[in-house]
């Protein structure tokens, strides 16, 4: 009977799997179908700015197949310098609560350890550039082991990580509409494997889901490839949140889940006083992750870290038409004034190919025997040709000129003309920016200013659009770290806004003196954070722009000590050989001035000096003088108290003596 329970079991969980393997099937076609043409675009984009020999693919390569091909690529240097202006100026995320500063301030630095450590720059770098020439990038977000040497470490870190080739594998649902596709339901991501290494892993191949973007003739798989695909999927379940209060008035919640895993707390509420207020239905969201072909489910990954999809999309421009996701980049515009462009300069390489030069044309019997100089004088170059006298029907010898000169090609007008308007469209398309990113001289800095200014507005909507995918991922980043950061007492890698490394403790358990309840601190499980990007210089050139404006303020400061505190800044701003030292020298000065708010680690060290200190001399003379007059102070005083005190005995005894002589008269009286 046992063996017949598990063998049902199996059949059970294999018809689920099955029929959640046809429920993938078509939600690939539908993610992938509508979009099959935008996506085949946006890889033939990539291509043609970035591979040589890709603008004369297709059909206009056939044409000019046994003629020059040249290629003047000016879309590559446009693409580049929007790319150049993105890593010149990085996106970064920030953390922010409105009731707790520390808790936000250690979820940025524990983002800033994991970019670090995942070498996220590569990841954001491949999707912004696939983005900006083709229209579509992605990077992933995955959570991994902290030490994969130590075994008995099991604490995990988030990882940044690229994907390659986003506009060939990754389909997001296509009934989500928001660019970020928080709102999207599943997601799926390619991957190419050989026959060989499938069959290693997964068993023998017989039928697999083809990647069905069609690659141009430099961008083939082989025959033998098969694709598998990660489907990630979100699950929701309904729950019901109980609140309850206490005799003291005070709420408290519970989940349906929790009251089910303690049958025994219902019990323990009521008996303690606690009622019932009011309920509350939430929907809760998980991601599950299946490893698909076009055959089965190979594997049930289970349920990964997090709420979200960890596949963060990045588009170049993008709308709907047709409701149809609709997306490009920098290049598609532009093509075809780029193809105009090469077929007429690969003409005038034609036209130059043939002779410049008009060539006399004459008769056997005048270039006799002068064959061999009139040969060589393009090399030589002769200081005159001969040719034979031609004689007449008499038998006399007659002078006789060439018969006729050849002409070398002329080029047509309109071909001149068309190259203007060539030049001109491509400057306008790409951005007309003549080599505004040169520095030229007799040019002030405000007017360069100006002109770089110009030309970031043609950059304006691709950093606007990485902006959205950046709070996306750290949306998706706190939602992973709520779940893997939750051991009591861990120290976790942090990373500082000026790239120091630092250690924190996460989930540190203290007793609130106030509520005789254990709380915790830098509880990062149950962190309540907004996220905010910012677009800012990188460090180089805010740094460079830091000693510019400092050194042009310091001449008209007064203050000395004010004009010590901006002087140091230059120094700390500055770049060159053997400042470090110097620059460790200046920090530690500003803190203790209190020009610099120290780390954690910089504030242990100058406490440890403090109690450390020995005082000068100067010091130990201010302390005696000070004791001296405190003492005398002391006595002083004691004297007072002394002469008041006697003054009260001189009183109370001349009362007593006016009162005995009183009581004296009146009784002798």
């Amino acid at each position: 009977m046992e063996e017949e329970y598990e063998n049902e079991e199996t059949q059970s969980q294999s018809d689920k799997l099955e029929e959640l393997h046809e429920e993938a099937l078509e939600d690939f076609t539908k993610a992938q179908s509508p979009i099959a043409d935008e996506r085949e675009q946006c890889l033939e984009d990539r291509r043609f700015y970035s591979i040589t020999g890709a603008q004369w693919e297709g059909k206009l390569g056939e044409q000019f197949e046994n003629k020059p091909q040249l290629e003047v690529n000016k879309v590559h240097l446009s693409v580049m310098r929007i790319i150049n202006d993105y890593r010149n100026n990085r996106i970064t995320v920030d953390f922010i609560s409105d009731s707790n500063d520390k808790i936000a301030d250690t979820c940025d630095k524990l983002y800033r350890a994991d970019e670090q450590d995942s070498i996220a720059d590569e990841a954001y770098d491949n999707a912004f550039e696939e983005a900006v020439g083709g229209g579509f990038g992605a990077w992933r977000l995955t959570t991994d082991y902290e030490d994969h040497e130590d075994d008995e470490n099991e604490f995990q870190r988030i990882k940044i990580l690229p994907i390659y080739d986003a506009d060939s594998i990754v389909f997001f649902d296509p009934n989500a509409k928001r660019q970020d596709k928080k709102d999207a339901k599943y997601v799926f991501v390619l991957n190419s494997m050989s026959k060989e290494a499938y069959e290693d892993e997964y068993g023998e191949y017989s039928s697999t889901m083809t990647k069905t973007v069609d690659q141009s003739e430099f961008d083939w798989a082989p025959n033998d490839s098969i694709y598998v695909a990660e489907y990630y999927t979100c699950e929701y379940q309904r729950i019901t949140v109980n609140v309850y209060e206490d005799i003291n008035g005070e709420e408290v919640r519970y989940t349906s889940d929790d009251l089910e895993a303690q049958p025994e707390l219902e019990a323990e509420l009521i008996t303690t006083g606690h009622k019932l207020v009011r309920q509350k239905k939430v929907k809760k969201q998980r991601v599950h992750k299946y490893i698909i072909d076009g055959e089965r489910v190979l594997e049930d990954c289970g349920y990964i870290a997090g709420k979200y999809l960890p596949i963060v999309p990045m588009y170049g421009k993008r709308w709907f038409v047709d409701n149809v996701e609709r997306c490009m980049g920098h290049v598609r515009l532009v093509k075809d004034a780029q193809r105009l462009k090469n077929m007429q300069l690969s003409k005038l390489a034609e036209f130059s190919a043939s002779s410049t030069m008009s060539k006399p044309i004459v008769t056997p019997e005048q270039i006799a025997g002068h064959e061999q100089i009139w040969k060589d004088d393009n090399i030589k170059n002769y200081p005159y040709l001969l040719i034979n006298p031609i004689t007449d029907a008499m038998g006399n010898e007659v002078a006789q000129p060439p018969i006729g000169y050849t002409q070398p090609p002329a080029i047509p007008p309109a071909m001149a003309a068309l190259l203007q308007l060539t030049d001109q469209d491509i400057r306008e398309l790409l951005g007309n920016q003549e080599m505004g990113e040169q520095v030229r001289a007799n040019l002030s800095g405000d007017l360069m200013e100006m002109v770089q200014s110009k030309l970031d507005m043609q950059t304006y909507i691709y950093m606007s659009n990485m902006a959205k995918a950046m709070r996306r991922c750290g949306e998706i980043w706190l939602s992973m770290a709520k779940d893997i950061m939750v051991e009591e007492n861990r120290k976790v890698k942090g990373v500082s806004e000026g790239g120091n490394v630092e250690y924190l403790e996460i989930s540190k358990p203290f007793l609130n003196k106030d509520t005789g309840e254990v709380e915790y601190l830098n509880d990062v499980s149950k962190a309540r954070l907004d996220v905010r990007v910012s677009v800012s210089p990188s460090t180089t050139t805010k740094k460079a722009k830091t000693v510019r404006d400092l050194t042009k303020v310091l001449p008209i400061i007064t203050d000395p000590e004010l004009q010590q505190v901006l002087g140091a800044t230059i120094v700390l701003n500055s770049d060159g050989e053997g400042l470090g030292d110097i620059k460790a020298y200046i920090r530690a000065k500003l803190i203790k001035m209190g020009a610099v708010q120290p780390d954690e680690k910089e504030l242990q060290q100058l406490q440890q000096e403090l109690a450390n200190a020995q005082p000068s001399a100067n010091d130990v003379y201010l302390q005696k003088a000070a004791a001296n007059e405190e003492a005398k102070a002391i006595k002083a005083q004691a004297d007072t108290e002394k002469t008041i005190a006697e003054t009260e005995k001189v009183k109370a005894e001349t009362i007593e003596t006016y009162n005995n002589i009183s009581n004296s008269t009146i009784k002798n009286t």
